[in-house]
């Protein structure tokens, strides 16, 4: 099989999904807590996962949410007893396939084009978080805010006529655990945004209905969807 091209979710779902069964997860359903000693790696076949970690005082932060098509590593990859550095919880009801840690890694060792593939993922990844922390660093609350719209006009968009609807339900709590800051914050960068046309709020989805104005205030560099995402 030629498998130069093949990322590693496809690489590993081909060897994978005829030895494990597709588990069925509810919505709310946590996979793991933080500091949990690793037990799978996860294969996202549909839905929507969140990742974060809560602070000792109780705030939430997500750092990133998954939907279809991922890989969950969230540990320190060949180390003796790791943990999981993060939660993973699921946000919509969920497909997934579980592979035991040390069958995914033994079958990232044993085969080259998974290893590269495993690199080339975890790369982009890495680009990911370097852009993320610099949106959120440079350009404040309400740029990170306006940063976190654009990855998901990304990752969820759908064009409408009324603009590109974020298929996704987020309450203004969750959309701040995205940002790192407060609902009260959030709350009002919203209602600026709603007053001057720029977005619609309804049945927990937002429509961007002038993305161009976000791009603009946050001196978007138009990078490419594989990295300018909330995966």
């Amino acid at each position: 099989m030629q498998t130069s091209s093949f990322s590693i979710y496809n690489l590993l779902v081909y060897f994978f999904e005829k030895k494990e069964p597709i588990q069925k997860i509810k919505a709310g359903s946590v996979l793991f807590q933080e500091k949990d000693s690793v037990e799978y790696v996860y294969l996202l076949l549909t839905g929507s996962i969140s990742l974060g970690r809560v602070h000792l005082r109780g705030k939430d932060f997500i750092l990133k949410i998954l939907n279809d098509q991922e890989l969950i590593v969230e540990y320190q990859l060949f180390k003796q007893n790791p943990h999981y550095q993060f939660y993973a919880k699921a946000m919509t009801d969920c497909e997934m396939i579980l592979i035991k840690k040390d069958q995914f890694e033994q079958f990232v060792k044993n085969d080259p084009e998974a290893m590269g593939a495993l690199v080339a993922w975890l790369s982009t990844g890495y680009l990911k978080a370097q852009m993320k922390c610099q949106d959120l660093i440079m350009n404040g609350k309400k740029g990170g805010l306006y940063s976190i719209l654009i990855r998901l006009c990304n990752s969820y968009g759908i064009r409408t006529e009324d603009g590109i609807l974020i298929d996704l339900p987020l309450t203004h709590q969750e959309l701040a655990n995205l940002t790192y800051g407060t609902r009260e914050v959030i709350q009002r960068a919203l209602k600026e945004l709603r007053e001057k046309d720029i977005i619609t709020y309804e049945n927990q989805k937002f429509t961007i209905k002038k993305l161009d104005y976000l791009k603009e205030e946050v001196d978007c560099q138009n990078c490419p969807f594989e990295i300018c995402g909330l995966n």
